[in-house]
């Protein structure tokens, strides 16, 4: 018997007793709404619209990764907020962004990556704006990523999966110049400056980094 838990505050619907199948057939049914994230865990099912302040944090988190491998001259694949799912293991997300970058190589050349197949992204970012009540941690561990950025109410933290399990970590194991301070650091700023602005600015220190390492 299907169950359904409705908050509202959090624009958020969670259904119980859900199949996989009705999973995908969701997955298909919302891919030409991207402003709605499913998550899946074993048969119980989050509907999540997110809101304003989520997906701008997630926007410009996401921008600094993009700007910081240009500057390095690191390969990434970006994959947005590409659903991440598993059938054997019956759980599936969707990261608010999320980045191939030791592994860009083995799936550069894939439409459509398997990850049955082949390794999940590399680096997830997650915003949680508005707590989730699913356990989003646990589904990425299953699912082996090895880095998350995690944001909330004005913390950011950098998580590393360990023995299966994410723990704090001073700074980014795959962008290591990077620290949760820098990243914080440079997001505070947006309360007074223009988004543009900030990513140039954020380009200039990471290349006065490189070059105070020279």
């Amino acid at each position: 018997m299907m169950t359904t838990t409705l908050n509202k505050s959090a624009n958020r619907v969670v259904l119980e007793n859900i199949s996989w199948q009705t999973y995908q057939d969701l997955l298909l049914d919302c891919a030409e709404q991207p402003g709605i994230r499913l998550t899946y865990d074993r048969g119980k099912l989050e509907i999540m619209t997110p809101l304003d302040p989520h997906e701008s944090n997630s926007e410009v988190i996401g921008r600094f990764v993009t700007a910081i491998t240009e500057e390095l001259n690191i390969e990434i694949r970006s994959l947005g907020s590409r659903t991440c799912q598993r059938e054997d293991l019956a759980r599936g997300l969707e990261s608010d962004k999320c980045f191939y970058i030791q592994n860009e190589a083995i799936v550069r050349s894939l439409e459509q990556i398997d990850l049955n197949e082949y390794p999940p992204p590399d680096l997830a970012i997650e915003i949680d704006i508005t707590s989730s009540s699913m356990n989003r941690l646990g589904i990425y561990s299953a699912l082996g990523v090895p880095e998350i950025w995690r944001y909330d109410n004005g913390r950011l933290v950098i998580l590393r999966l360990e023995d299966g399990e994410y723990r704090e970590c001073d700074r980014s194991p795959s962008l290591p110049l990077l620290t949760p301070s820098e990243i914080m650091r440079f997001l505070e700023l947006r309360k007074t400056m223009g988004e543009t602005s900030l990513i140039r600015l954020f380009r200039e220190w990471v290349r006065s980094q490189v070059k105070a390492q020279e």
